[in-house]
């Protein structure tokens, strides 16, 4: 595939640049959350196979960075889950749930990911979906919820972090291999592969 087609994504894609600036620190955060070992805590992969786990450990954090430069989230929360979200948001009173056994660097990046959800739904009606795999019934649905509510949300929410599309070995494997190769041509060709599995994951 070619860069251009890239460039016609980032123009037509209707994300305003401070979102994906954004969305990129997430990422690079998210990548460095995974690989990081709180003293009493076992890092979790995030669903990710072992040997990909092992080779994003072996990323340098300019590699890493390389890698969160996308155009879409590499982290998941349930984001495509109408139901999920819908019982979580809807609940009269607010959702009441246990609070997840989470170390506080997870619990953190949790609360940072939900409130970019709450605000890339507020702002236009494109940015969730395309940045996080949103579909419309959760969009509306975070667009309604009031900004009190999130903090609660994370607490319960973080047993749900899991790297997108962590069953793609494919993907994961080409993705930190190409970073791991300092090859900017090849990453950006993979990073829109993803662009692909985000599309994919929207069609019945």
């Amino acid at each position: 595939m070619q860069d251009t087609e890239v460039e016609n994504w980032r123009r037509n894609s209707q994300v305003a640049p401070e979102l994906l600036l954004s969305l990129r620190g997430l990422n690079y955060r998210f990548l460095e959350l995974i690989t990081a070992l709180p003293a009493g805590w076992d890092s979790p992969r995030q669903g990710l196979d072992a040997a990909i786990f092992s080779r994003i450990n072996a990323l340098s954090s300019a590699q890493r960075a390389a890698v969160a430069n996308c155009p879409y989230a590499l982290f998941d929360l349930r984001f495509h889950d109408d139901d999920h979200w819908r019982a979580r948001l809807r609940a009269p009173g607010g959702y009441v749930a246990e609070p997840a056994s989470v170390s506080a660097e997870t619990l953190e990046f949790v609360r940072l990911a939900i409130f970019f959800a709450w605000h890339a739904a507020n702002t236009t009606r494109f940015a969730a979906p395309l940045l996080l795999g949103m579909n419309p019934g959760t969009v509306g649905d975070f667009h309604r919820a009031s900004i009190d509510r999130l903090p609660a949300l994370a607490a319960v929410e973080a047993v749900n972090l899991t790297a997108r599309w962590s069953n793609c070995t494919a993907y994961w494997g080409a993705l930190t291999a190409a970073a791991a190769d300092a090859h900017p041509g090849r990453l950006k060709r993979i990073q829109l592969y993803g662009m692909q599995l985000a599309t994919a994951a929207r069609l019945p």
